[in-house]
């Protein structure tokens, strides 16, 4: 990741929304499209019936690329722990 920062935060919540804040220098990384990174994220959320927030700074697209993929997954690890035999939702359900 060098020299990115990446910020994800998920809620898995039975709603889609994603707020994506992120801007790549470079229209392709290897034969991945940059466009495409938002479009996944936007896409995922949608599918997924979660909310996404996510952003990301840094030099290098490849490396805001993963930085960004590596917080997602550790951002869904981390919502999708189940603690004791509680649902962590205030609403209590999901």
């Amino acid at each position: 990741m060098d020299d990115a920062l990446a910020t994800v935060a998920v809620d898995i919540s039975g709603r889609n929304y994603s707020v994506l804040d992120f801007n790549f220098r470079n229209a392709n990384v290897g034969d991945l499209s940059t466009e495409n990174i938002g479009h996944f994220f936007t896409s995922f959320a949608n599918s997924a019936k979660i909310n996404i927030n996510a952003k990301v700074e840094g030099e290098n697209d490849h490396h805001k690329i993963e930085a960004l993929f590596k917080s997602l997954a550790r951002a869904l690890k981390e919502a999708s722990v189940i603690e004791h035999n509680s649902i962590p939702s205030t609403k209590g359900i999901l």
